[in-house]
């Protein structure tokens, strides 16, 4: 009798498959609330245009110190004269008993007053020539007529063609040299102390202003929202920046291009049932701020969702 293997007539049982390495895990990114993109603006005081008046009076400064040239202060009754001497050393004069160490020819001498002292004279640095004073008078008051004389849009332009139209009626009807005759009487000096004085107390004062009380007024564009303080001790006070609009100004001349090197100012209008305009004055490279306000402003803020 024969028996029957129940495994005959099966096909093999493969082996186990070999167990898979494990994959890397994905590294983890850190999480956190995303960055928001933020643009700062910062409305300046008119203070910021002066920096040519305290700019050319440390010039004027160095060009006094470099002169050479000193002025004496003296009595009001001192007198000048002319000090000459013969072969011998002897004044030709019997009136002029006057002795110049290392004397060699006519010299111009101060006589003080009797009973004045050569001490109490006063030597100060100065520039010899009286167009360093006038250049910086003129760019003074230039600068004072520009920061408070506003001239926009056209106005700037008619300015400039008066200037130039008087220009070319004074070269005809040659006033020019009469003109300058009249300048040349003209004498403004100020010693090297008083250019410095007046620049480091100015220059002192643009710097604290400039990065200090400047940025207390402010607008920060976000995703969705702006927030403005509109004067020093201010609250803050925030918009919806749904249908805001914008629009900068940069219409004078003088006073944005030339002095302002290329600043402006920017106007804000929101939307809603009480619309505000904000004005942002005297904005620093307001061109490429104010695209970058309005790319903000046409994006939208993108959430991930779980």
């Amino acid at each position: 009798m024969s028996t029957s293997n129940p495994q005959a007539g099966k096909p093999p049982t493969p082996p186990p498959a070999a167990p898979t390495p494990p994959s890397a895990a994905p590294a983890s990114k850190p999480v956190g609330p995303p960055q928001k993109r933020q643009i700062f603006i910062v409305s300046h005081s008119t203070l910021f245009y002066w920096w040519p008046v305290w700019a050319f009076g440390f010039l004027m400064f160095i060009i006094s110190i470099l002169s050479g040239q000193d002025m004496a202060i003296v009595p009001r009754d001192s007198k000048f004269t002319e000090v000459l001497k013969d072969r011998e050393g002897k004044p030709k004069k019997d009136s002029e008993k006057v002795t110049i160490d290392g004397f060699d020819g006519p010299r111009q001498v101060v006589v003080l007053p009797i009973g004045e002292n050569a001490a109490t004279t006063k030597t100060l640095h100065i520039s010899g020539s009286k167009n360093v004073g006038v250049v910086f008078v003129a760019i003074l008051l230039l600068v004072i007529v520009i920061t408070n004389i506003p001239l926009r849009g056209l106005w700037s332009f008619i300015v400039i063609l008066f200037i130039i139209f008087f220009t070319i009626i004074f070269s005809i009807m040659e006033w020019w040299a009469i003109i300058f005759d009249i300048f040349t009487l003209l004498d403004i000096r100020i010693n090297a102390a008083g250019y410095l004085v007046i620049s480091s107390i100015l220059f002192i004062l643009w710097l604290v202003v400039f990065f200090l009380f400047d940025r207390q007024i402010y607008m920060i564009f976000e995703p969705g929202q702006m927030r403005v303080r509109q004067a020093i001790g201010d609250a803050e006070t925030s918009y919806d920046t749904t249908g805001m609009t914008t629009m900068k100004q940069r219409g004078d001349l003088f006073r944005h291009w030339i002095l302002g090197l290329g600043s402006g100012d920017l106007i804000v209008r929101t939307s809603g049932a009480h619309p505000v305009e904000i004005h942002m004055n005297n904005v620093l490279f307001i061109g490429g701020k104010h695209e970058q306000i309005e790319e903000l402003l046409r994006s939208r803020e993108v959430v991930a969702g779980d």
